[in-house]
């Protein structure tokens, strides 16, 4: 046996390097699984700390790195072995450079106080819209997490059940919502039939989030920023959408039991635990204008503007996809079935910005609600 040879190694490590040497049949088929092991390894033996400077980087360089560490050099033979036979980091993006960023996350207790405060990184890339317009999109990592909520949770609705798990593939995410200078950037590109209206909000301002867009022409958005940029743009599938709002949580929000006013964008008058009521804006707000991202580097996922998702709308998730994809109930794009929305707005109750929480519409054009969207880009992959 190796272990008395290496006594410094954790007996979780040892347990781990030990299902690598056996033979190839024997090994779990699902690599994925060993994966999340030698991360949740790597979480116990080398807690989070202060990030360091950002450095631009590519995914691949980025996270083997961060993985490696506190390993030592036999974490970086773990992650060089497990590579022979798991290759799913996603290849730099054509014609971009992924650099880093660091922000704000924040826990809230029930009374909507800060217990506790940390700093992130992540990656992304600049997608460049012309006219100095650009889009941020946030590297997400692919993984498996529990979708919907339990029936204890408050607010909960049946449509939420049951909860099942669900594996998501890697894939890029805005940063923020679509802004209403994104829009008209993008909006002015091509002619489209019909065109879609380059300024069509309520709310006015280059930084607020574009609202009264119809699913359709949230759809055509992401077909010119696909032809424009060669990269496959479109709308998150509703697993995604919550995978990415959860950022690894299991609590009612990414930020933890309830959400104030301070981090974020909704009717106050209603409260969601023992928070106090706060401020009632009674608009759309700037995107990221509260200073706090989820762990993944996404800003207002609760509040401020509903976003749509790919998927038709079902009344719970009996039968419903495990594998992250749009659940569609059929190929045609104008069949004028009710679409998803995620996230509340401005105007709802914080109890329907929940991170489980989900709404419809129908999604023809010329709609008078607060309704915007972000957009996802595929990962590419060797």
């Amino acid at each position: 046996m190796w272990r008395p040879h290496a006594p410094h190694i954790s007996s979780e490590l040892g347990d781990f390097l030990d299902s690598l040497m056996v033979r190839v049949y024997q090994r779990p088929k699902d690599t994925q699984v060993l994966w999340e092991k030698l991360q949740a390894i790597n979480s116990e033996l080398n807690p989070p700390r202060p990030s360091q400077k950002p450095e631009d980087s590519t995914v691949v360089n980025r996270q083997q790195s961060s993985q490696a560490g506190g390993l030592g050099s036999l974490g970086i033979a773990v992650v060089g072995f497990f590579n022979q036979f798991q290759n799913s980091e996603p290849s730099p993006v054509e014609g971009v450079t992924l650099k880093s960023f660091e922000f704000d996350v924040v826990t809230l207790d029930k009374y909507g106080e800060i217990k506790k405060r940390r700093r992130h990184q992540a990656q992304y890339f600049t997608e460049d819209l012309g006219n100095g317009v650009g889009l941020d999109m946030v590297y997400i990592p692919g993984g498996r997490f529990l979708m919907g909520s339990p029936e204890t949770e408050k607010g909960h609705s049946d449509d939420e059940s049951p909860q099942h798990w669900v594996r998501v593939s890697p894939f890029f995410m805005g940063k923020f919502t679509v802004t209403q200078a994104q829009w008209r950037a993008v909006a002015t590109l091509f002619q489209v039939s019909p065109s879609l209206n380059p300024q069509p909000s309520k709310f006015k301002g280059d930084t607020l989030p574009v609202e009264k867009v119809s699913w359709y022409e949230a759809m055509k958005f992401c077909a010119i920023i696909s032809r424009l940029t060669g990269r496959n743009y479109r709308l998150p599938s509703e697993a995604e959408w919550e995978y990415a709002c959860r950022a690894g949580t299991s609590t009612p929000f990414h930020f933890g039991e309830t959400i104030t006013t301070d981090v974020a964008n909704y009717d106050s008058n209603g409260t969601y635990s023992s928070e106090p009521e706060g401020v009632y804006r009674e608009q759309t707000t700037r995107v990221g204008s509260f200073g706090v991202a989820n762990s993944f580097g996404l800003y207002d996922m609760h509040g401020n503007v509903w976003e749509w998702c790919a998927d038709h709308w079902y009344p719970n998730y009996l039968s419903a996809p495990v594998d992250g994809s749009a659940w569609l109930n059929s190929i045609n794009e104008y069949d004028h079935h009710s679409r998803l929305l995620r996230g509340g707005s401005w105007d709802i109750i914080p109890g329907i910005c929940r991170s489980a929480c989900r709404f419809s519409y129908i999604p023809a054009d010329n709609i008078q609600v607060n309704i915007g969207f972000r957009v996802v880009c595929d990962v590419i992959t060797a």
